[in-house]
Formats: C-alpha cells, sequence, structure tokens
C-alpha cells in the first residue's frame, strides 16, 4: 500500500483511534474491536507495553487493517516503527528527521503541530497530513477553523480531547481526520473485554463523521470501509 494511498484512505476513513492501553493484549483486542467495528485503522502508541510487537502482529494477521504507530518521538524510532509493519507514523509534536525518514522511506506521517510556526516548518519539510495537538485544550474546533483561515489548502487531523459532543464540530470547522483515545476505546471497557461497548461508541463516532460531512448513515461493519 503506497503512501498516497494510506493517506487518502484515513480520510476518507475521517477516524483514528489512539490506541494507549497498559498492556499489548489489552491493545490487541482494542484494535481488533474498532477493527470488527467498521473504523479499519489505528494508531498503536509507543508508550503501550511491546507496542512494535502488536504493531507487527496486527500488519501480519489483519492485513486489512491500516496499523499505525504514535507517540513515536524521533527517527530511530520511526525506522523502528517502520520496520514491524507501520503504515503511517504520529507525534505529539515536530521532528524534522522524523518526517524526513517518513518522506525517504514512502510512508505517510503526521507530525503534531500547534502554532502557525510549527505548521509551517512542517509544511517546508514535506509533510502533508499535519494533527493539530492537543486540540481540545487550545481552543477545540474553533482553533481548527482559525487555522484555516491562513491555511486553507492544508489537511488536519483534530487530536486532543475529541469527544462525541465535538467530533461532528471538528469536521465541519474543516478537520479531514479526528484522532479519538479514550472516548473511543474505554479503558474500562477494555479490561472488561467489553466489545459491544466499544463497538457502539465506534458507530457513532463514524456516524458522526459522516453526518458532519453531508454523507449518508454508515453501515455497520469492517467490509463496508475496506
Amino acid at each position: 500500500m503506497t503512501k498516497q494511498t494510506v493517506r487518502a484512505r484515513l480520510e476518507r476513513i475521517g477516524i483514528i483511534p489512539s490506541i494507549r492501553l497498559s498492556s499489548a493484549a489489552d491493545a490487541r483486542f482494542a484494535a481488533e474491536t474498532v477493527y470488527a467495528a467498521g473504523i479499519p485503522v489505528v494508531e498503536i502508541t509507543m508508550t503501550v507495553p511491546g507496542a512494535l510487537d502488536v504493531v507487527a502482529d496486527l500488519a501480519k494477521t489483519v492485513p486489512d487493517l491500516i496499523v499505525g504507530a504514535g507517540t513515536v518521538m524521533d527517527a530511530e524510532g520511526a525506522r523502528r516503527s517502520v520496520d514491524a509493519g507501520a503504515r503511517f507514523i504520529t507525534s505529539p509534536g515536530f521532528d524534522r528527521d522524523v518526517v524526513e525518514f517518513a518522506l525517504k522511506e514512502r510512508v505517510e506521517v503526521l507530525p503534531g503541530v500547534l502554532t502557525p510556526s510549527e505548521i509551517m516548518a512542517a509544511l517546508r519539510a514535506g509533510a502533508d497530513l499535519l494533527k493539530v495537538f492537543p486540540c481540545a485544550q487550545f481552543g477545540g474546533p474553533s482553533y481548527i477553523r482559525v487555522l484555516k483561515a491562513p491555511f486553507p489548502e492544508v489537511h488536519f487531523m483534530a487530536a486532543g480531547g475529541v469527544t462525541q459532543q465535538t467530533a461532528a464540530e471538528f469536521i465541519r470547522a474543516g478537520a479531514v481526520v479526528i484522532g479519538v483515545g479514550v472516548e473511543l476505546v474505554p479503558r474500562h471497557a477494555v479490561r472488561q473485554r467489553d466489545a459491544h461497548w466499544i463497538t457502539e461508541l465506534a458507530h457513532r463516532f463514524r456516524s458522526l463523521v459522516q453526518e458532519a460531512r453531508g454523507e449518508g448513515a454508515p453501515r455497520h461493519g469492517a467490509a463496508d470501509q475496506r
């Protein structure tokens, strides 16, 4: 799958579940559950114990799932993530070495940005999908709307504090993708192995994104997003 294909699929799906849990088993359960619920993309953060093993396992056993590595802090972490099978990389902030490595390897990269200066630096480095983080704490959807004025052609992912109450507004404000963590994958639901709870949340977030885009109600199931 090419970098361009990955980016197109991320933007079409519109949601990147961020899996930040306390064990590899929990992360696998969460990833497989959101995939079965119709969201065929996950970001496994490097804070998960054995995160790269989870990335490698999912990339091998669930080939239709777009597995990314999150909270990647440096080029070495990016290299290890790509070697494990990550199809995209995200960072909480902008690191030029990470972006340049990803571009060299033809892997999609979403560097974290917050200020106009960081956005300009990330664009100069060659990034084409920027992760505005943390979004909720710096104005929420209204901040995305403000950023779109001077950067109308930039594709933004909104991440950090996105909820059911704000998801649709982030899309309407101009975000092409939202990153969602515990609001989509509650830790208590994972501990209880409550797939139904997570599935219902996945359906809600998919509906919110599609309705905000003016699309029809989504069909439930993994296959319809492939």
